[in-house]
């Protein structure tokens, strides 16, 4: 499995080892105690953007995702069952980790889109259409869609960009029991996710799911959900169609190092330089923001 370079070493935990590092979690296999087998899933507070990983960290990061995806597994419940057992982990991972159930991932993203922005974007402009999807036209940049599109894409190796595929290419691959049952569950929790945020004056432009079987058979709710990470949140009273939305997430870090200010060149292939502490503080600020927004809770 390949490894990101600038992904800093996994800590040593007794009685767990070390499978896997991604972008932000570590992932590791308890070996001994009432969970043993099972997976405890760590969340860091990196941050990555245009698939590489920051040298520096948002501070209290990793526990707002896992507090938000928690919360967001409850309420999809009653839709499909997620993979956490336990939040019972050592105390020194408090309120970042979970333990959960190993299971067969998919080799697929899913993802549902409500509105037109990001890659789905720039395939829009090239063909009128989104993953195999046709779309209407005279869309822009932040459009809502007549409605929201199942638009998965490949998983990517660490550094490598996840290729946006169609559904016949989900069914080539899983079969098409499976194909739909990924394609109806995705598009189930962005319905409920969507009117959830609305309430609360966020707009659920779009967001990835990733799902995987159990042992006996049972499709569950894997790694996060619903966090700023996985899913494009933007202020409903400031939504504008036809220009880059504000948004509950790293665009604050992306548009900086885009920025002139950074004096990175993207094209180059090197990793982007350190942002400045008011643009790490900006983006600490607004995962802060979307949690209590959405969950009703302080941090």
């Amino acid at each position: 499995m390949s490894h990101d370079p600038n992904i800093p070493p996994a800590p040593a935990i007794a009685g767990a080892e070390h499978i896997h590092s991604g972008k932000v979690r570590d992932l590791y296999r308890l070996t001994s105690g009432e969970h043993a087998g099972r997976l405890l899933m760590v969340a860091s507070d990196r941050l990555s953007i245009f698939d590489f990983v920051l040298a520096t960290p948002i501070p209290d990061k990793g526990e707002i995702l896992t507090r938000m995806s928690l919360w967001w597994f409850d309420q999809l419940a009653d839709i499909v069952p997620h993979h956490v057992v336990s939040v019972d982990v050592p105390p020194e991972l408090a309120g970042r980790a979970v333990i959960c159930e190993p299971l067969t991932m998919f080799p697929v993203e899913c993802v549902a889109r409500g509105y037109l922005t990001g890659s789905g974007l720039v395939e829009y402009d090239e063909r009128g259409s989104v993953c195999g999807v046709a779309l209407p036209q005279g869309l822009v940049d932040g459009s809502r869609l007549p409605q929201p599109i199942f638009t998965p894409t490949t998983k990517g190796e660490i550094g490598q960009h996840d290729e946006a595929i169609t559904y016949e290419d989900v069914v080539a691959e899983v079969g098409p029991a499976d194909a739909e049952t990924l394609r109806d569950l995705t598009m189930a929790v962005y319905a409920r996710a969507e009117a959830i945020a609305r309430e609360r004056g966020i707009i659920l432009a779009d967001t990835k799911i990733e799902l995987g079987r159990r042992s006996d058979g049972v499709v569950l709710l894997a790694d996060e959900v619903l966090t700023p990470d996985s899913s494009r949140f933007w202020p409903a009273d400031e939504w504008e169609p036809g220009r880059a939305q504000p948004s509950y997430d790293k665009q604050i870090v992306r548009n900086w190092a885009l920025s002139p200010e950074s004096g990175w060149d993207r094209r180059s292939g090197e990793a982007p330089p350190a942002p400045p502490s008011w643009v790490i503080d900006r983006t600490r600020a607004r995962y802060v923001e979307a949690y209590e927004r959405l969950t009703g809770e302080r941090f």
